[in-house]
């Protein structure tokens, strides 16, 4: 794995390496670094800590060259003044990185919590209209994952019904303001079917949004695309965009779920194997990594 001693000498040489595994063109060591070319392809990252935005925006830019970042999910934080959020984004553009905002929790999952929604929403609206073009968000990102409700386990179809109503709403407003909403999914949503129907629920979410993340949590480039390939498939034919994510935090269900125990240059290596594989789907647009704190701390043990 890289080490904090050879991280700012060999900088120019993890940019080149995290494109070339987007890029499909990663085959070892890059002997010529100045021949390889940026992909592409999206690499993406969930940012959940806002403050850092106010705090520490250089380290973040710095960072996102390092690794071949060209997309950055925000959550969104209501403390931090608007000035910061586009400033951020003004140089995000200049540097070639969309920023999506960022939002979600479980209870999204249900109708009661339909009042957050619209208060996300608005606060979307409001930020859009006062923006310059190159400080505005280039799309709304969900992470609502209401599976972890206790109500999953003991009235599974009551809460995807209010997800669905809750989904209904967020792509309808997404739609009005103009902005591509993608949500996050769980890989194994397509063992479960709709209220009253045969459509499985990752179907429905796929044919609803614009693109969807697959938390396809595994450490093996195989694993990882057989998590995933059924949303590939189905995304493709229905036009839509699939990124696939990756896990770099720490994980109590067991040492296959993420790159934590392996590190960075086992993760590189599974993830250009993991480009080949998915790029014979349209729907592939890259990989996600989930998140931007855990993989800084990964680059940097």
């Amino acid at each position: 794995m890289w080490k904090k001693g050879i991280k700012k000498r060999n900088k120019k040489t993890a940019v080149l390496l995290a494109a070339a595994i987007l890029a499909g063109s990663f085959t070892g060591m890059v002997n010529d670094a100045d021949a390889v070319a940026y992909s592409s392809k999206q690499t993406g990252t969930w940012l959940w800590d806002t403050t850092q935005i106010k705090s520490a925006p250089d380290k973040i830019f710095e960072f996102a060259e390092a690794q071949g970042i060209n997309a950055i999910y925000l959550q969104i934080n209501r403390d931090v003044q608007i000035p910061y959020y586009k400033e951020f984004i003004r140089k995000a553009s200049a540097e070639g990185i969309e920023v999506q905002i960022l939002d979600g929790r479980p209870s999204w999952g249900l109708t009661e919590s339909r009042e957050g929604l619209r208060s996300f929403i608005e606060w979307i609206e409001k930020y859009q209209a006062q923006a310059e073009e190159n400080e505005k968000f280039a799309g709304i990102h969900v992470d609502i994952e209401p599976h972890v409700l206790a109500e999953w386990k003991t009235n599974r179809d009551s809460v995807v019904a209010q997800w669905q109503s809750n989904v209904e709403y967020l792509t309808s407003e997404a739609d009005r303001l103009g902005l591509k909403i993608t949500a996050d999914i769980p890989f194994w949503l397509d063992n479960y079917t709709v209220p009253g129907g045969e459509m499985k629920i990752s179907s429905w979410m796929i044919r609803k949004f614009d693109a969807v993340t697959v938390m396809a949590y595994r450490d093996t480039a195989n694993a990882i695309y057989n998590a995933a390939a059924s949303e590939l498939e189905e995304a493709a034919l229905l036009g839509k965009e699939v990124s696939i994510a990756v896990e770099t935090n720490r994980s109590n269900e067991g040492d296959f779920i993420t790159f934590y125990e392996e590190g960075c240059e086992y993760m590189l290596a599974e993830l250009q194997i993991l480009d080949q594989k998915a790029s014979k789907h349209d729907s592939y647009i890259g990989i996600s990594v989930h998140d931007f704190a855990n993989w800084s701390n990964l680059v940097n043990r």
